[in-house]
Parts: C-alpha cells; structure tokens; sequence
C-alpha cells in the first residue's frame, strides 16, 4: 500500500454548521447541531467550521458548546477582520486542544466598490492586521479573500502574500458565487503558485459554490493545482445553490485515487447515515438521483444495466453501496422482532445511539411495525431521523382525529400534552385534512405561522410506506423547517408543523424571537 505523505494528504475542511446552515430555513438547534458535530468527528473530517460567533448569542454558544466537546477534529469559527468578531471566536473555539481562527475579507472589485466602499490599500492593512491579532490569539489561523474568483489576480497574488507575511497558516481561494469554471480556476490557482512566495509553505485551501452546478469540479481542478484543504458540507447544503458536496469530493478521490494520487482521511462508510441525519435535522430532502447518497445511485433498472450487474458489479457500479455505508438488504424486521435484532439493524445502517435514543427507537419500531406489513431500511432511518425531534418539547402531539368528505369542510380534532403535564384539545375547520389539522395546533399552542411549502416523499416503498412531510414556514421574518414521518400523510404533516412550532416557542424563551433585519453579519459569506 501507497504510504501517505502531507502532498498526498487532502485535508477535509466541512463548514455544514456555518456555511449549511446558512441556507434559508436549515437554522438548527444547539442539540442539533452537537448530533451533527460528533457524526463529523465519526466520519473523521480534519476541521469542523461550527459557526459564525458574531453572529449572534446562540451561534457562540453552539461553537463553544462544540469546541468544549472536544471531539479530535480541529474547531474553527469564522470572523471579518475586526477586533471584536477575531476575539468571539477565539473565546468560542479555545475549548478544543485544535482550534482554529478563520478570518475573511471581500477582495473583488464588485464588493470593494459596492459592499466595502474601501480602497485596495484599506483591505490590505485591514486583512494583515487581522491575521496578525489572530496569530496573537491561535497558532492555527486561516485567511480566505471572499470572492477570489472574481479578483483581479496580481491583486489577489499581492493579498494573499501579505497574509501569509503576517502569520496564516492556511490561505483559502473562495469561489463566493460559483462563477467560476474548472480550467479557470485552474490557472487561478497555478497562477498564485507562480507569484505568492511563501505560499508551498501553507496550506492551499479552495471553497466552492455551486450556482453554475460546477462546486464538485472546480474544487477538484483546484486540487490538481496544488490545494490540499477542500471547504464543503454535507449534502452540499448552503447558500443559494449551496456549496461543494463533501460526499462527492471524498468519493471521487477515493474513485479515482489512480488519476488523482490523494487520499483523505475521511470514514466512507459513514457517508450515508451522515447524510442523512443532516437531511432529516435541516429538513432539506436529498433528490433521489443525488450522487452517492441518493436512493437511485446504485438501483439499476434498465435490462441491459441489470444484465450487466449480474455477470459482474463493475459493469455498472464504480462504487458499492457498502463503501458509503449502505445496507446490502433492504427487508429487514417485522412485528416481532427483538430489541437485540433492531439494535443490529441499526448499527448496519450506520448509527450510533445512546442507550435512551436506542429505546425511544425501538418503541416506535413496534408501534409502526402493528401498522405496516413489511419494514425496510427505510423505514428504520426514518425512525430513528425522528427520535431527536419527538423529544423537543414544549408541545406533544398525543392524538388527532380527522373527517373529510367531497364537497364539504374537512375537519380536525387534535390533543397536544404540554411540557407541564397539561392537555390542550382543539378543534377546526378548512378546505382539506391537513389544513385543518394545522390550524387546529395554531389554535391550541397560540402560535400563528404562514406554510410557505408543504413537501412530501416516501420513506420507503409499498402502499403503506411512511410518508416523510417537510413544511417550511414564515413567523416573525424568519424562515422554519420541520420534519415529520408517519404512514398517515395528515398526522405526519401535524408533527412536522409541531416540530416547528416548538423551536419558534424554544426560540422565544431565549429572546430570540425576533425580526430578522438581515444584518451583513447573518449573510456573511466566503
């Protein structure tokens, strides 16, 4: 076996709980985001990016929280260059024994004239003066220009050396908004080579969006180039179009190591259960033909692609499902199936819960198992995707009873147990099931939302498949996402709009309830 050197060794830098997050509605939970954290410290990415502290209160306490956890991959938060941001995030990150400092500034033409209103000379003093207060505060600082691709090149040549002057370890190349494509980012990168000196002696970063669907291919072009950290998240989740796809970068380097030469360090076999554990926390519901993780990336339905498959896997798959941690099977369990047997089942699947989460688990399994004839692996991932959010009070849903009939109002009796012990039941009236159940929970938690979308998909296959509901709704300028499984499609849509109603409640008893105004530091994006 190739014995791995650092020029082979492609550092995994995932920003899935700042950059992800920041796509409209996928806002997270502290416990949600720690689940996300320790299932990237599982997975063994290199940096863990938890968030942006300036932000706000509670995104310096999640990355203190996770930081203080100290789960083995380095910690890192985002800062602009001033004194008060540099400083959050060393008081957030300081916890993990690897912690890490990234600092960014706009350095295009566009955002100099139109977001900054600074001079080329004013950025240069203020990235360097940046980096330097970093270095005072952590070994490990990184400097990113926002919007590299659109720089002019000899001015970006001349920041980027004055960061590294100045003390940062790692220089990231930021395609901000995906405007790039791959053989031009390619001379980008060969062209800083070229003309940054010093620049062999850190770490060649590249952070890609994926506005023109190229994400994937110009963080692999940059890689050819030289770099050695590739910034991306899980599913690809971010703003606009999102960002480059980890499970794409890690799989196509492992795929062709042959042509690449570069390995990670990166447990493929625990791409799937990551996957979907961020889909099901954010509510963003991964497309069936998404590569890798998506169901149809390895169904093969075409007779002569079926034919192929018999005679030899590689016809038709460059990969296995077990190399990115899919089951082999799918029927799995029935009614009576032992805890002993479920616990397996889920430990093939991928997951790792604690001993709570595994018997919350195993008490829906036999209660959906008295509902469904046959359960698949879908049916247990959707389970266990639930467990976490049944839990987050302060509102249960403890029954719902709908009517509907053509030509007339459906109606909705619903009755929810609050944290106190206490049994609300309301009822309501509208034009179908589910809008009638949803206004019957406005009615009985006092809070009213706007449904924005209602998404609905099938856990698994069969006329008694689970029904997996995403609502996405508006309260007080914010955008929501809730999540809700069940093999009736009105009780599932009832838990997913609950789920949402208990973060807005959660949100508000920490003050956080607030109009978003939209500040640049909400935005802040590389």
């Amino acid at each position: 076996m190739r014995k791995e050197t650092a020029d082979d060794r492609i550092r995994i830098f995932d920003t899935t709980l700042r950059d992800g997050e920041q796509a409209p509605g996928c806002s997270m939970t502290l416990r949600e985001k720690l689940r996300i954290a320790r299932a990237l410290a599982d997975l063994r990415v290199d940096v863990i990016e938890a968030g942006f502290p300036a932000a706000s209160p509670g995104d310096f306490a999640s990355v203190k929280a996770i930081a203080d956890e100290n789960l083995g991959p380095t910690i890192c938060g985002l800062a602009r260059c001033n004194r008060e941001d540099i400083e959050k995030v060393h008081a957030a990150v300081k916890g993990a024994d690897k912690h890490r400092i990234h600092v960014f500034v706009a350095t295009s033409e566009i955002h100099r004239e139109h977001k900054l209103k600074m001079a080329k000379e004013e950025i240069l003093k203020s990235a360097t003066g940046s980096v330097r207060l970093a270095r005072e505060l952590c070994e490990d600082v990184e400097f990113s220009p926002e919007d590299a691709s659109r720089t002019e090149p000899a001015y970006l040549a001349e920041v980027v050396t004055a960061a590294i002057e100045a003390g940062a370890r790692t220089i990231n190349i930021p395609d901000t908004v995906g405007y790039a494509v791959p053989g031009e980012f390619d001379q980008l990168f060969r062209y800083l080579k070229e003309h940054v000196p010093g620049l062999d002696d850190v770490v060649l970063s590249v952070h890609c969006h994926d506005d023109l669907g190229m994400a994937v291919a110009n963080s692999l072009a940059a890689v050819a180039a030289g770099a050695r950290q590739v910034e991306c998240t899980i599913n690809g989740i971010g703003e606009r179009a999102g960002n480059c796809s980890l499970e794409e970068i890690v799989m196509a380097l492992a795929t062709r190591s042959e042509y690449f030469g570069l390995e990670t360090g990166v447990d493929t076999t625990r791409l799937y259960p990551t996957s979907r554990l961020v889909s099901s926390i954010t509510g963003m519901h991964i497309p069936r033909n998404k590569a890798v993780v998506g169901e149809n990336a390895f169904a093969h339905e075409a007779g002569i692609h079926q034919h192929g498959m018999l005679q030899h896997h590689s016809t038709y798959e460059i990969m296995r499902p077990g190399d990115v941690g899919r089951s082999h099977s799918n029927l799995v369990l029935g009614k009576h199936s032992g805890r002993h047997a479920f616990r397996d089942r889920v430990k093939d699947l991928g997951f790792d819960l604690d001993e709570f989460e595994t018997n919350r688990a195993f008490q829906a399994f036999k209660k959906l198992a008295d509902r469904k004839k046959d359960l698949y692996d879908g049916d247990i991932e959707a389970i266990i995707m639930n467990v976490d959010s049944t839990s987050a009070g302060p509102w249960m849903l403890q029954s719902l009873q709908v009517t509907s009939q053509t030509d007339q109002q459906a109606s909705a009796v619903i009755r929810l147990l609050n944290d106190n012990g206490d049994e609300v039941s309301e009822s309501a009236q509208a034009d179908g099931p589910v809008a009638a159940a949803f206004n019957a929970i406005e009615q009985a938690t006092g809070v009213c939302i706007a449904l924005k979308n209602f998404e609905l998909h099938s856990a698994t296959i069969g006329e008694d498949a689970q029904g997996e509901v995403v609502v996405t709704v508006e309260h007080n300028g914010n955008s929501y996402r809730g999540h809700g499984v069940s093999v009736d499609i009105v009780e599932a849509g009832s838990r997913a709009y609950l789920e949402v109603i208990n973060r807005i409640l959660r949100r508000r008893e920490r003050g956080l309830d607030t109009v978003d105004g939209g500040s640049d530091v909400n935005r802040a994006s590389i």
